[in-house]
């Protein structure tokens, strides 16, 4: 079985986790491994369907505390992340993965800002609903096991963002340096603002080979997940797919 990632509508980390939970990947894996963190006073999470453009979708919202203040979580760098990662209860494919998708974001920050990775203190990177996206989005991808993964091209929006470090031209930096380090093809849409997030832009160049969809497969199952950006269709759309003969 493999897996195709259609990012006609971008790509987020909480997008990501939504269409595999939707896909029928393990809530019960990603629980075990959400709790086993010990980080339950820094965030919580719902899983919900949610109905866009009519087509039912999966939510997954990481919800920070009333008193969340992002200086909170301001020191948290790559190796913090990490200590994190190797604690919670997971495969060690899945922690692999993890760490592969986190260190692939800190790169692209740290050359972004002139520095090295382990003087980035993250803010958007390093704060806790990343790395909830990030360690469930590992665990579920685990647990459906693809043999291989495609992505399509990247659809992104224009304008700007606001973030942790002030007004950012769309594509984010950060994103610009992953889609460039990874060659991952980008397409600017008419859509005004953020469509592709850093961490959605890492995981895909995490699980991206370059290999192009196959002519014919057949589809075996279908997964949407939500985003929660304004825009036209703010879904991913990821199948499980077969080739033809397999």
């Amino acid at each position: 079985m493999n897996i195709y990632f259609e990012c006609k509508s971008g790509i987020s980390g909480d997008m990501s986790v939504g269409a595999l939970l939707d896909l029928g990947a393990s809530r019960e894996k990603l629980d075990k491994a959400l709790n086993s963190m010990k980080l339950e006073n820094e965030f919580k999470y719902e899983i919900t369907k949610k109905s866009i453009n009519s087509i039912m979708a999966t939510d997954f919202d990481v919800i920070l505390p009333e008193h969340h203040h992002h200086h909170h979580h301001e020191h948290r760098n790559l190796d913090d992340v990490n200590k994190i990662i190797d604690k919670a209860e997971m495969t060690d494919r899945a922690k692999s993965l993890a760490k592969k998708i986190f260190e692939i974001v800190a790169e692209a920050e740290a050359e972004v800002h002139g520095k090295s990775v382990n003087e980035i203190h993250f803010h958007e990177v390093g704060a806790i609903d990343s790395i909830a996206d990030i360690v469930s989005f590992t665990v579920l991808y685990d647990d459906l096991n693809p043999q291989k993964a495609y992505v399509s091209i990247l659809s992104e929006g224009q304008g700007f963002v606001e973030c942790a470090h002030g007004k950012l031209p769309v594509p984010a930096p950060a994103v610009c340096k992953i889609a460039s380090k990874y060659k991952l093809p980008i397409r600017i849409t008419e859509n005004d603002g953020e469509m592709v997030t850093p961490t959605g832009a890492a995981i895909a160049a995490a699980i991206y080979t370059g290999e192009k969809l196959p002519e014919e497969f057949v589809i075996e199952k279908i997964g949407y997940g939500s985003g929660k950006r304004n825009y036209a269709s703010p879904f991913l759309r990821v199948m499980l797919i077969n080739e033809k003969g397999e």
